[in-house]
């Protein structure tokens, strides 16, 4: 089927449910068309989302399902992962709430891997509750690493600003020891992918951030924009990859300077993720970028003190859920044109005549 027809099937995990999560996965499926344009897979509890429903007075029905692979097109599937009564007491994490988060990540990642799904957009975990339950990651990025065995780039991601950091989850003290020539290389290089397999971006633009005040100054503030950062840059742009930079990071998040570039590789994570929340808030998209899977998110947390209000606003996760859709869509075209360049070469090599075909001939 082309990706263009196929409905991609949307894993969902549920995070903290005394959180807002289960309240913003039900807002964004409130219309009744939506399953129209994807396939939701919910992996949580039939008893705790009518519960829940009831109190955000949502009129939702719920296909329930042992696994993803028995989810229907035209259905609000829910993998039944309790089938017992939850104890909901929203706005307090408990080891309840905690242990069905971890239990719904692991469920839909397991699902992700088998192909039941087609896509993962995680609801908001609480990090150090889930740390005290034996959880070994510091967040979503981290596990996934470890369960894809491969790095992935923290890229948060809106329609005009999209904006990656280098270093994720660690104190600002350990930031300029984690940072190195060949892990920025590698970082420029996976968005410059992304950015044109999964946002169809032909020749992005990237720029990328200084990590001292002024970038360093010209050496005064601090060495690394001239010892790491500059040296990254031009060995890529030596290479073809369009990266410019380091830039103050201070005057950068102006629209007349970040809207010229695709996208920005900041050095830490506040230095990032302040600027973007600040401009993009309600419709900032988390996405693990570098992966062979593909997950995204909200771009904020548990929101504690307003669960149970019915306030949550599910823009984010709605964005979410579409960005993922539209991902899926352009990696898979990607990957099928390809597909389709290599095959004339693959034919050619068969036949034994390799040296007499050109490297830009199409099939």
């Amino acid at each position: 089927m082309s990706p263009k027809n196929h409905k991609v099937r949307v894993g969902i995990s549920i995070g903290d449910f005394n959180g807002i999560g289960p309240e913003i996965i039900m807002k964004s499926m409130k219309d009744k068309t939506i399953t129209d344009f994807f396939t939701p897979v919910i992996f949580g509890s039939g008893k705790l989302f009518t519960y829940q429903k009831n109190i955000f007075k949502l009129n939702l029905n719920f296909n329930y399902i042992n696994e993803a692979s028995q989810a229907h097109g035209g259905k609000l599937n829910m993998v039944n992962l309790v089938k017992d009564n939850v104890n909901v007491e929203l706005g307090t994490p408990t080891e309840e709430s905690t242990k069905m988060a971890i239990d719904s990540l692991e469920a839909a990642t397991e699902a992700l891997i088998k192909g039941d799904i087609d896509v993962l957009v995680t609801a908001p975990i609480n990090k150090d509750e889930m740390v005290k339950m034996g959880f070994r990651h510091a967040g979503h990025t981290g596990y996934f690493e470890e369960k894809f065995n491969k790095k992935g780039l923290m890229f948060l991601v809106t329609e005009d600003l999209k904006v990656a950091v280098s270093t994720h989850h660690i104190p600002i003290s350990q930031v300029a020891e984690n940072i190195s020539k060949e892990k920025i290389k590698k970082q420029i290089k996976a968005l410059h992918q992304t950015l044109i397999e999964d946002f169809n971006i032909a020749k992005p633009k990237i720029a990328v951030l200084g990590l001292n005040p002024h970038a360093g100054d010209g050496g005064v503030i601090g060495n690394e924009e001239i010892e790491i950062i500059s040296p990254a840059i031009k060995e890529l742009s030596d290479h073809g990859i369009l990266a410019f930079g380091p830039f103050p990071a201070d005057s950068f998040f102006q629209p007349g300077k970040y809207k010229s570039f695709d996208a920005v590789l900041a050095m830490y994570h506040d230095q990032g993720l302040a600027p973007f929340k600040t401009l993009a808030y309600e419709e900032g998209v988390n996405y693990t970028a570098g992966l062979p899977f593909i997950r995204t998110s909200p771009d904020h947390g548990v929101a504690y003190d307003i669960a149970g209000k019915n306030i949550a606003d599910e823009q984010s996760f709605t964005e979410a859920i579409f960005t993922a859709i539209k991902i899926f869509k352009n990696r898979s075209e990607y990957n099928e044109l390809m597909a389709n360049r290599l095959q004339p070469r693959k034919m050619a090599i068969d036949n034994g005549i390799d040296e007499d075909l050109p490297e830009d001939t199409e099939g």
